[in-house]
């Protein structure tokens, strides 16, 4: 199904966990792929969930960017955003380890905003916080350095792995306080139209156990056999929009 504006205002509706969670009813993704692990936090965990298509490229900067144009630049970067089908997530694999500078500051940061960029993902560390902060501009990174060292691109539009998950350039992407998420786009719309639905299943449970007064475990057994049965029928229809 081909991607709308609608879809993409659908998702950023919900955190990324509800997003993970509408994923597996298409059962399209192993359990525990698909997702980034710990090593990439949210750095303003306040801003409101970030969904775009990656624009990949991988980071050095312990060394001096090595002389020619066969290498990346933010130029050649910011060009690839017109080919994607939405908002760019700016995806950086830093391939020095431990990584030796900032991945980025206020005034990359700023760049991608202003072409039209949802956020920024990186392997390595960021820099400039309170500016980039004041900007709400989402990043998302592995630490914190004062430095940009000898920071340069190598290659741009290839696949990247960051936070053990494997990005390809135009890979729908999922973020906020929770981590991040890459949303099969061949079922995007399918979960973004399901999402609202599973959040109503989930309110049987949480309003059981938020009730005023006593819960038995019979009464919570009930609320879960309910909310099993709804979940169950998601599942049927999230399959068959496969």
């Amino acid at each position: 199904m081909p991607f709308t504006q609608a879809t993409l205002d659908k998702l950023r509706q919900f955190d990324t966990p509800t997003i993970c969670n509408v994923i597996e009813l298409f059962d399209v993704v192993p359990r525990n792929r698909g997702y980034m692990d710990a090593r990439i936090k949210a750095n303003f965990p306040e801003l409101p969930p970030m969904v775009g298509f990656a624009c990949t490229a991988a980071f050095r900067s312990d060394a001096p960017p090595p002389t020619g144009d066969a290498y990346g630049s933010i130029d050649k970067q910011l060009a690839l955003f017109a080919d994607l089908p939405g908002p760019a997530v700016v995806v950086f694999q830093d391939l020095d380890d431990p990584p030796v500078a900032a991945t980025f500051g206020e005034v990359m940061c700023s760049t991608y905003k202003a072409f039209g960029s949802a956020g920024l993902i990186t392997s390595g560390a960021g820099r400039d916080l309170e500016q980039v902060r004041a900007i709400d501009y989402p990043v998302f990174t592995g630490g914190t350095i004062c430095s940009h060292g000898y920071c340069h691109l190598l290659h741009i539009g290839l696949p990247v792995r960051v936070g053990g998950l494997v990005v390809s350039q135009g890979d729908l992407l999922h973020g906020d306080v929770n981590g991040v998420a890459s949303v099969p786009v061949k079922i995007a719309a399918a979960a973004a139209d399901i999402a609202a639905e599973f959040v109503t299943a989930e309110k049987i449970l949480l309003d059981y156990v938020r009730a005023p007064g006593s819960q038995s475990v019979t009464g919570y057994a009930a609320a879960r056999k309910e909310f099993s049965a709804v979940v169950a029928k998601l599942t049927e229809r999230a399959k068959a929009s496969r």
